[in-house]
């Protein structure tokens, strides 16, 4: 199975010129790889972003997902939505290709297609955009989406930059990956406080020693060599009183003081619960509609496809909290 990262603000190219370093032990740069394209149902964008952990693969496997702005009309005028899906690029080994798609393609009904990719034309008018020739790419989309026939990019394909979702084939690399970028799903732990020792003045000890032992010589000083215990007189009434009071305190019957075996109840006190100001409103709004599913007995899987679900998930996008950590901890 794989590990999944996030590295944000990344190119296919940069990924590329950075593997030896980012994956030395893994990346094999004579490694044959393609290009593919990935059309899902925008509800399941996090089960593709995850897709790599649940599947054997010998090479490092990217994706970037690219949401159309002002291109989605080009779209729009193939009679196909693109509010409905999500496009994913993938870079992937030629020999891992099989087993990335075959789940998708055998139990869940995948198509496979072919889509042309153009460049936006520059009556669109985007900032910074780059000609390059238009060109065909593999494409497998959700059995609930229409086909798509062309596709319209302001970059090429190894030029577009977003968030890359890197899939590490071997559970060994879960420490290279978190050197690297953010593990989906796992919270950074707090670094631990530093413990400062005082210094230890060895010469003000040294005086206190010196204070204590002129004390104790003082006090010996005053104390009498050999103290000498003298016996006191006894006379014989007195001793006859005394064992006669020694007997009658014998005979007397010994009174044991009765415990109180009483417990004590304990009233528990109320569990206080703290609210973190600093969450994010989104993060709020999140986490109560999802609380809000969760008493309503839904299941998580029918979660996503809930109308609000989806309206949260465009907002949080668009501000970069990602909803999926906070999900499957209020879920599992």
């Amino acid at each position: 199975m794989g590990v999944t990262a996030m590295i944000p603000n990344m190119t296919f190219q940069q990924l590329k010129d950075e593997a030896n370093s980012r994956w030395n032990e893994i990346w094999d740069e004579n490694t044959a790889r393609l290009d593919l394209m990935l059309l899902c149902p925008r509800k399941e964008r996090k089960l593709l972003e995850l897709h790599g952990d649940m599947i054997d693969h010998g090479q490092p496997v990217m994706g970037i997902f690219h949401r159309p702005r002002a291109e989605s009309e080009l779209i729009s005028e193939q009679g196909f939505d693109p509010r409905s899906a999500s496009f994913q690029f993938l870079n992937i080994a030629n020999a891992d290709m099989g087993p990335w798609m075959q789940q998708l393609v055998t139990q869940e009904g995948w198509l496979r297609s072919t889509v042309e990719v153009n460049p936006v034309p520059f009556s669109v008018d985007i900032p910074n955009q780059r000609p390059f020739e238009k060109h065909s790419i593999l494409c497998f989309r959700h059995p609930s989406l229409p086909p798509l026939e062309k596709y319209y990019l302001p970059y090429p394909v190894h030029a577009l930059v977003g968030k890359a979702f890197v899939s590490l084939p071997r559970r060994q690399a879960a420490e290279l990956a978190k050197q690297q970028a953010e593990i989906l799903g796992v919270g950074l732990a707090k670094p631990e406080p530093e413990v400062i020792e005082a210094p230890v003045h060895e010469e003000k000890t040294a005086e206190v020693v010196d204070e204590i032992t002129l004390e104790d010589q003082f006090i010996s000083e005053m104390i009498p060599e050999e103290i000498v215990n003298i016996p006191l007189p006894t006379f014989g009434d007195e001793k006859i009183e005394t064992s006669v009071a020694e007997e009658e305190v014998t005979k007397a019957p010994l009174e044991t003081p009765v415990e109180n075996t009483e417990a004590e109840s304990v009233v528990p006190l109320p569990a206080v619960q703290v609210e973190d100001d600093n969450m994010p409103e989104i993060e709020r709004e999140f986490r109560a509609i999802v609380q809000e599913l969760i008493d309503a007995g839904l299941d998580p899987s029918d979660m996503m496809t809930d109308a609000r679900m989806e309206d949260i998930n465009e907002r949080a996008l668009a501000q970069n909290f990602e909803t999926w950590p906070v999900f499957m901890q209020m879920v599992s």
